[in-house]
């Protein structure tokens, strides 16, 4: 059986020592390793020949969570909260999400790799969820009683019979982890809404016609203990394969 090449976005960082360095949650190479994936990381600034090159050689792209996406990207109004830019990522980020649709390579989106997409294909973004939108859950969730955040089932979420990801999951409905403020507002063309949450919010995302072109807005790689979520990792690593 053929092993992956999965490339992984990364941010930037600091070590203990103050030096710089490019990093990523140990979470995301564990879900790609454990459904059978190699995982490569991507520099957040490498230069486009770069990750050009870089992209003819990979299998497969899984799009990381992160700092928000800059206003100018997608037209929105600067608001207090939007924080963490960088603004050679979106740059790297948005080509290689262009590249990964109109090529037809196995694509991966979580939390900002939804948002991503959606600005890489003319979509818009709510820039504060609690600041735009009336009655909004909690999409932002502390951790409580001894769960931290990242594990913290926040709300459910409702899947399209018609999706992808209804067939993935095998579920109408789950609920899921919630770490994020901001999230789409108009849904690019191009992309269909797969899943939801009960205040409207798109959860998931996928590209019709794509080998696989799928990104959530919650975060599966802190959720592998849901047998429907690991069944999306290994469909994802499968079709990076195919």
């Amino acid at each position: 059986m053929s092993l992956p090449l999965i490339g992984i976005t990364t941010r930037k960082n600091f070590t203990q020592a103050n030096l710089p360095s490019i990093s990523i949650q140990r979470a995301y190479t564990d879900a790609i390793l454990q459904a059978g994936g190699a995982p490569v990381l991507i520099p957040s600034d490498l230069p486009e020949a770069g990750w050009r090159l870089l992209f003819d050689r990979l299998d497969g792209l899984l799009f990381t969570g992160g700092g928000d996406i800059a206003v100018q990207r997608y037209g929105g109004e600067f608001h207090p909260t939007v924080g963490g830019v960088d603004e050679a990522r979106d740059e790297l980020e948005l080509g290689l999400a262009r590249l990964a649709v109109e090529q037809k390579k196995p694509f991966f989106g979580i939390c900002r790799g939804l948002q991503v997409l959606n600005v890489a294909l003319g979509g818009t973004l709510y820039t504060d969820i609690p600041a735009q939108l009336k009655n909004a859950l909690v999409h932002n969730a502390p951790g409580a009683d001894g769960v931290p955040a990242r594990t913290r089932l926040m709300h459910p979420v409702t899947v399209s019979a018609a999706s992808r990801l209804a067939r993935i999951f095998g579920v109408e409905s789950l609920n899921v982890n919630s770490l994020h403020h901001q999230g789409i507002d108009r849904l690019a063309a191009g992309l269909t809404a797969a899943a939801s949450a009960p205040d409207g919010i798109i959860e998931a995302v996928e590209v019709p016609g794509h080998p696989f072109g799928v990104a959530v807005q919650f975060h599966p790689e802190w959720l592998g203990d849901q047998q429907p979520i690991r069944r999306l990792w290994q469909t994802f690593v499968d079709a990076c394969r195919a």
